[in-house]
């Protein structure tokens, strides 16, 4: 049967990139997945252009990132708060922001961008009623919180699986998303840090809106 050539059939990886939990080591080297996939991680570096988005995300000198999720509260409305990078360990996230993927959520603009981080699994499907290809069609259509990119299963056994709109031959990006239809309050919670302000950062001129509330996401314009 067919056998991968690890040496020849997959580009250079960068410096400092270490595979994933769970990848298979083969002679040394990781092997790739039935789907010829090798996941990965590379460090989000400060100071590296490639990755400028991301670090704004994070204060490197505070050990925390940018976040937004649903209040603990209050899990129709959303919150931009900041989370120690220690109790992120071993979760995976999603950048959105200004400069990330044409912007499909309207956040910020050129001259004041806004990059934010999603912890994958903060979203909770409710309105699914069963997992056959009739229903997806239909949340994704008609329910207002089918209005996402796609969505990812968690397993018992760890494992993950993603379903895209694409995957379903539906339309994305849409005029109408469900992160957009819920009310959002920044809460830093400064206060828990050793914070001195800085307003030429993202953080800096986040800081400024502290404790204040929107309807929805789009309407966040830093100064």
């Amino acid at each position: 049967g067919f056998v991968w050539n690890v040496d020849e059939d997959f580009k250079v990886v960068p410096d400092f990139w270490i595979p994933a939990k769970g990848v298979e080591i083969c002679n040394g080297n990781p092997y790739p997945d039935e789907n010829g996939h090798i996941p990965g991680w590379v460090p989000v570096e400060i100071g590296n252009k490639q990755y400028c988005w991301h670090s704004c995300a994070v204060s490197y000198v505070m050990g925390a990132a940018i976040v937004l999720k649903p209040k603990e509260d209050d899990p129709g409305s959303l919150e931009i708060c900041l989370v120690h990078l220690s109790d992120l360990l071993e979760q995976t996230l999603e950048l959105v922001g200004t400069n990330i993927n044409g912007n499909p959520y309207g956040i910020g603009n050129k001259k004041n961008p806004i990059h934010l981080l999603v912890p994958h699994g903060a979203f909770v499907i409710k309105d699914l009623e069963a997992l056959d290809h009739n229903s997806l069609m239909s949340w994704f259509e008609h329910c207002q919180e089918g209005k996402v990119e796609g969505v990812v299963w968690h397993c018992k056994d760890g494992s993950l699986f993603k379903l895209h709109r694409h995957h379903l031959g539906l339309h994305w990006p849409l005029n109408d998303t469900n992160l957009n239809s819920k009310p959002v309050s920044i809460r830093l919670g400064l206060c828990n840090y050793e914070y001195e302000a800085d307003y030429g950062t993202f953080l800096g001129q986040l800081s400024k809106k502290d404790t204040c509330s929107y309807d929805r996401l789009k309407d966040i314009l830093l100064e």
